[in-house]
């Protein structure tokens, strides 16, 4: 957006950041911070990541301007990173998902149980760049990102003081843990930094601690603050188009969409507060069916269109059709049924008729599931 009139102003004040960080929470950012929108040492380690073809076939991570931010908007000198706290008092995958009986349920990232976060994100940082304009009562250019453009909003948001990049790559907040979501406002207009320059950006708290290693089942996490995506159950269940290797299905267990192992395992997350934001909250979707712990028998068996009907306004729709009924026939492959039941012939006359789909992705993955539970 741009805003402002052609009045101009003398330097921005400390007291303006305070200002901003203000409107930020009374829009329910339960983070707010600023900083010089420039090129950080992690930046450079970025490069290396992807050199090392760790994105996998992420190929939009490696746009210029995710590492060179300067070419992103060339004469932005500010930015401001907002976080937005999803986590809800549901169970955690682990506790949900072991020993449960009836029909076979897969897991979804809590992130993507309520309302598209890009979009509930996207119109509170509009509106905090709307008032960062009449704040500023001069001509300027600002621009909202909420997880949508070439930037890395984490790197940002350690230099504007809101945590440190911990041992599982995400931002650690010492209060708030890592169950938000972060976005960002880059605008020409030359801010105070939350961190005075002799501040130092917040102190890694990771210490010795490795559960997020340790925990995660394919072993994505290759060393500490290094995660190979390829090897990753979100990346393999969002990212990934075609099928999904063998050796990574079994440890997959009931995953469908995203992982959330790393944060579960995480000391920080242990007394996380909880979100305010009601969109996050599971919802009850156009047929009545919730995102939270669903049927995979449901998900695998549904059409495209009633794919494209169902998750309008939600996150999941980035997965697409294919790798959502990928994702639920591997998952049924990985789920215990008892043999004679009527989930069990239910579930393998699907597998049967999905393994002769003229998808090839999902007819594999169907009749390795079927070869899995006969």
């Amino acid at each position: 957006m741009s805003g402002g009139n052609e009045v101009s102003r003398e330097a921005y004040t400390a007291a303006d950041t305070a200002w901003i960080v203000e409107r930020a929470k009374e829009l329910g950012f339960a983070l707010c911070g600023v900083a010089a929108f420039k090129k950080y040492p992690e930046h450079e380690g970025f490069r290396e990541w992807l050199a090392r073809a760790y994105a996998g076939e992420m190929a939009y991570l490696s746009a210029t301007r995710r590492r060179e931010p300067e070419q992103l908007l060339p004469e932005a000198r500010s930015v401001v990173v907002c976080a937005l706290n999803y986590t809800t008092t549901h169970p955690y995958s682990g506790e949900s998902l072991h020993g449960q009986g009836g029909a076979p349920r897969g897991w979804i990232s809590r992130y993507a149980w309520g309302k598209d976060y890009h979009e509930v994100m996207w119109k509170r940082l509009n509106e905090l760049a709307s008032r960062i304009g009449e704040m500023s009562g001069e001509t300027h250019t600002s621009r909202a990102y909420a997880d949508t453009g070439p930037i890395a909003e984490r790197i940002f948001a350690k230099h504007a003081g809101l945590g440190w990049l911990g041992k599982n790559t995400l931002l650690l907040n010492e209060s708030l843990g890592s169950w938000f979501f972060l976005g960002a406002i880059v605008t020409t207009l030359e801010l105070v930094p939350s961190l005075g320059p002799a501040e130092m950006a917040a102190a890694d708290l990771c210490g010795n601690c490795r559960q997020c290693l340790d925990a995660c089942p394919t072993e994505a996490l290759v060393e500490p603050y290094v995660l190979d995506a390829r090897r990753c159950i979100s990346y393999l269940t969002i990212e990934l188009k075609g099928s999904i290797p063998e050796e990574f299905r079994e440890a997959m267990g009931r995953h469908v969409y995203g992982c959330d192992i790393c944060q579960e395992v995480c000391p920080y997350n242990r007394a996380a507060p909880l979100t305010e934001v009601k969109e996050f909250e599971p919802q009850s979707w156009r047929n009545g069916k919730s995102l939270l712990q669903p049927e995979l028998e449901w998900l695998a068996g549904m059409t495209e269109g009633e794919f494209r009907e169902m998750f309008r306004g939600s996150a999941i729709k980035r997965a697409k059709w294919r790798g959502l009924v990928r994702n639920a026939c591997v998952a049924l492959g990985n789920a215990k049924v008892e043999k004679g039941t009527r989930d069990y012939l239910r579930i393998v006359e699907l597998l049967g008729r999905l393994g002769n789909s003229p998808d090839t992705v999902i007819a594999e993955s169907a009749r390795w599931s079927l070869s899995r539970i006969q």
